[in-house]
């Protein structure tokens, strides 16, 4: 089974994203706002202005919930290439983190970008992806490897063939298959 169709990942995945619809649900209350009405998307809008503003999971939760105008995929979702989603892409990581509690610093931020890889994994190349994928599951768990441990997973995926890579389930996957 290839790693994106585990159920290991699938349910980080799912994770995520339910935590960025109770972001999204709490953030539309607070300000006044139904999800999922003209006012929500005005109020997505409105996030994307400024994401330094707004706590990334309301940032990606937003850009969920737009279109993108070029290619007609959730905004920051399609294909590298497409201006508006490239654009939108990076507004994401300028919105703020804050640890959860009980978690390493930084943990956040690679919660952050391990599911945005992982949720648009499309964009990336079987590399880039396969640390990040392979890590979500722990990072919600509150892991976080260190920078010599990131470093070896990395020093490991690249002597592996793209096909490989896909195979990999969990961290551990790549002791056994190098």
């Amino acid at each position: 089974m290839v790693r994106s169709e585990h159920s290991r990942l699938r349910s980080a995945i799912r994770q995520v994203e339910d935590s960025l619809d109770v972001a999204w649900d709490s953030f539309c209350a607070d300000s006044g706002v139904r999800p999922e009405t003209p006012e929500a998307r005005q109020l997505a809008e409105v996030v994307l202005q400024d994401p330094s503003e707004f706590d990334w999971r309301v940032v990606d939760a937003a850009m969920d919930r737009l279109i993108c105008p070029d290619c007609g995929a959730a905004l920051g979702s399609g294909d590298t290439g497409c201006v508006s989603c490239d654009k939108a892409n990076g507004f994401r990581f300028g919105a703020r983190e804050t640890d959860r509690p009980a978690v390493p610093p930084g943990n956040e931020h690679a919660i952050r970008v391990s599911s945005a890889v992982a949720r648009t994994r499309h964009r990336y190349s079987p590399r880039a992806r396969t640390g990040y994928e392979l890590l979500l599951p722990d990072l919600l768990d509150g892991a976080l490897p260190t920078t010599a441990e990131a470093q070896r997973m990395k020093h490991l995926i690249n002597q592996l063939t793209d096909d490989k890579l896909e195979l990999l389930i969990t961290p551990a996957d790549l002791n056994r298959n190098t």
